[in-house]
């Protein structure tokens, strides 16, 4: 039994308790549309405000399902690169109000524009649509941009980035890197964290298998990369990649196995494990020291790959 007073520091559980405050008992077995106004709710209580220089846009893609973006400018722009940011959320919750914070911090500290995609979210939309999305969002990147395009995504995001990595890998303009935090890549459930932390503070193995069954419809999809990147029999030519995990998340092996396969496969790939950290920390990078830190490597990541440094 893993033993979380000893892993969990103090400021921690007091994002913990601060976060399980607005969700009832047994909140998972709550309608979607409840779910959805829970979290809302919650991140509303955690929004941190713009940072000074920082502009926001809200407009849409001109794709046949017409997705709204959130483009974030800075007033001393870097214009090494720009940033494709997709949200967390088990794929059927957020969207471009629940991470506004965290992309408008992330514009201001690297300078890059960053570029938030409003997927489509199931159960109204399955599998494939909000990787479709992404895809679609990605190629517009691509079209209208002129530096790179880097890829960065939390959880759910962190998904959909890679599956877009691995499917622009025969692109004239592929990622210039990505930056997956915490990111659900369809990892072995039999070993590593998903077993020593199968019932962390904040998702469990329990969660993980409820947000997978409503995102595909409860359909078997064994073998899809779009759906479970580590399914993928070729990691060759894939971008530079760097994954942030929380130790005390039934995720973290994923990044671990990620950077396994990337590394040899001859590519580049960083796993670093925040120590005493949970899913869903974003969101305590204002009240927890590891949390602050943490998202510091995270601009560092993404600054550096942006500018085609590899630092690791």
């Amino acid at each position: 039994m893993t033993d979380y007073k000893k892993l969990i520091d103090a400021e921690t559980w007091a994002f913990i308790e601060k976060t399980n405050s607005y969700y009832p008992p047994d909140t998972i077995d709550f309608t979607i549309a409840d779910q959805r106004a829970i979290y809302d709710r919650m991140c509303r209580e955690f929004f941190a405000g713009y940072p000074q220089g920082v502009t926001a846009e809200t407009t849409t893609i001109a794709t046949p399902d017409s997705i709204p973006i959130r483009i974030y400018r800075n007033a001393a722009p870097d214009k090494a690169a720009m940033v494709l940011y997709v949200h967390g959320g088990g794929f059927i919750l957020g969207g471009l109000d629940s991470h506004d914070d965290v992309c408008a911090e992330l514009c201001a500290r690297t300078g890059y524009e960053v570029v938030s995609v409003d997927y489509r979210l199931a159960p109204e939309h399955l599998h494939p649509a909000a990787f479709d999305d992404v895809m679609d969002a990605y190629e517009w990147a691509a079209r209208t941009y002129d530096c790179p395009v880097l890829l960065c995504g939390d959880s759910a995001g962190g998904n959909l980035c890679a599956a877009v990595a691995h499917a622009t890998r025969g692109h004239v303009k592929k990622p210039v890197g990505q930056v997956l935090i915490y990111p659900s890549l369809g990892g072995d459930h039999s070993r590593g964290s998903y077993v020593t932390h199968a019932e962390a503070p904040m998702l469990t193995a329990r969660d993980i298998e409820f947000y997978k069954h409503i995102r595909t419809g409860g359909v078997d999809r064994t073998g899809d990369i779009t759906l479970y990147p580590l399914a993928d029999a070729d990691f060759a030519y894939l971008p530079p990649t760097v994954l942030i995990t929380a130790e005390c998340d039934p995720l973290s092996s994923d990044g671990e196995a990620y950077r396994d396969r990337v590394v040899a496969a001859g590519g580049r790939a960083w796993w670093f494990e925040e120590p005493g950290l949970v899913h869903g920390y974003l969101r305590a990078r204002h009240t927890v020291g590891r949390a602050r830190t943490s998202f510091t490597r995270i601009v560092e990541a993404v600054s550096a790959l942006g500018k085609g440094d590899w630092i690791w």
